[in-house]
């Protein structure tokens, strides 16, 4: 492992190491004959000796060494990163090859890899089928977001009449939901978790150009209740394995990092039921508010990050489902409620607090009537064995925004955006 801490005495060496797998380091006791000058905080080691119970309360194991070597030297005064020195996240951005050697940015991939398992895990157990959804495409996924544009590296200095690659333009994916949809149609339940794109050239702690999205389809359901429900029982499923799984790394956020962000608000409130608003009851809330809003709460306008936020608030902090968006305010492919005279469509959203929205899903249009006026294309996949299906999106990095308390999304990715030039 690497090591954390070096202290010599005169009888005895102490050092802690650490392999990456724990926040937890190893304690190992040494005479000091084996210690060098290369025993240094940072370098890498090899250590052999007997693992023995440790007579000390804070710790159940040591190791005893009979043989210390030094991999990997390290120079301490030119290492970015210092012994016994909690670094805010501001700091350590600054070294995207290094940072992940932080105890806050390690544990917070720990957490990543956890919760990546723990959502494979979920749907497998539920009958789901993995499906890879395609990365590069023609599609745009109902113009999800701004798309960016897939080229040959001397594409852009050849002539406007050349040819694309692929025969049509091509982009990077903004949602493999479309494809899905294709598959839905044969395996009933589906998922993916892939990466996406977004070219939104946002600054903001929200946004990313890349990200993870979990992504699911149901067919043969006529209810939105089926969908909001696997939505509830997969962040529930997810949240519960990595609190049992990295209890220490959660903890170190919500002590360090965002205290505020209490354990209860991701484990005992999330283990009861979730709310369920309608838009319309939503719209009522937020305008019957006292607070003032930069954005004023219209029916037949999109909820604002603010709204969410207030919404959430308003309903105990607890993650809130809010369903039937305006007929206007959604892609052509979700189910139409046929009310009046507010015309909705079967969607949902759920809001978690600290972030606003986390979900988005609906029960998709199988009619081929009701569509045909909307889209000539999507036709075919309503003509041969259409049933009645729904689905919903959910993005990964926000979801581990909502856990931890991270204020900034970028710092929840292992690679920060154009980092990996650094390490070239």
């Amino acid at each position: 492992g690497w090591v954390r801490s070096v202290r010599s005495q005169k009888e005895v060496l102490f050092l802690h190491i650490n392999d990456g797998s724990s926040l937890e380091n190893l304690q190992v006791v040494a005479d000091p004959s084996l210690g060098t000058r290369d025993l240094t905080f940072g370098s890498a080691v090899e250590v052999q000796g007997k693992l023995v119970k440790s007579p000390h309360r804070m710790q159940n194991m040591e190791l005893k060494a009979e043989t210390i070597r030094v991999v990997g030297p390290c120079d301490i005064w030119s290492f970015p990163l210092k012994m016994k020195e909690r670094h805010p996240l501001e700091y350590v951005r600054q070294f995207p090859h290094l940072r992940c050697r932080n105890n806050t940015l390690g544990s917070l991939l720990r957490v990543r890899s956890e919760a990546t398992a723990a959502i494979h895990s979920f749907f497998k157990e539920n009958g789901y089928v993995h499906i890879h959804t395609p990365i590069i495409t023609s599609n745009d996924c109902e113009g999800a977001g701004e798309l960016f544009k897939v080229e040959t590296s001397n594409e852009a200095m050849e002539s406007a009449e050349k040819n694309h690659f692929f025969d049509v333009p091509a982009f990077l994916t903004v949602s493999g939901q479309l494809h899905l949809e294709v598959m839905a149609g044969a395996f009933t339940h589906v998922f993916t978790f892939g990466p996406t794109f977004r070219a939104e050239n946002s600054q903001s702690r929200r946004h990313l150009a890349e990200f993870y999205m979990v992504e699911a389809e149901l067919s043969f359901t006529e209810s939105l209740q089926d969908i909001t429900q696997v939505m509830e029982d997969l962040l529930k499923t997810a949240t519960s394995t990595v609190l049992s799984k990295c209890p220490h790394d959660v903890e170190l956020f919500h002590k360090y990092i965002a205290p505020e962000q209490k354990v209860i608000n991701v484990t005992g409130r999330c283990c009861s039921p979730f709310m369920l608003i309608s838009y319309s009851e939503a719209v009522e809330i937020l305008k019957q508010a006292a607070q003032t809003f930069t954005f004023k709460p219209e029916w037949g306008c999109d909820l604002q990050t603010e709204h969410e936020k207030y919404l959430v608030k308003h309903c105990g902090e607890v993650p809130l489902f809010v369903i039937n968006y305006p007929y206007d305010l959604k892609p052509f492919y979700m189910r139409d409620n046929e009310d009046g005279p507010q015309h909705t469509v079967a969607a949902v959203d759920l809001l978690v607090p600290g972030i606003g929205e986390l979900c988005g899903g609906s029960l998709r249009e199988e009619r081929l009537h009701f569509i045909e006026s909307r889209l000539q294309r999507y036709l075919d996949l309503r003509k041969y064995g259409s049933v009645p299906h729904g689905g919903f999106g959910m993005g990964f990095e926000r979801y581990l925004q909502y856990l931890l308390g991270v204020d900034n999304i970028k710092d929840v990715i292992p690679f920060p955006r154009f980092s990996h030039s650094c390490l070239l």
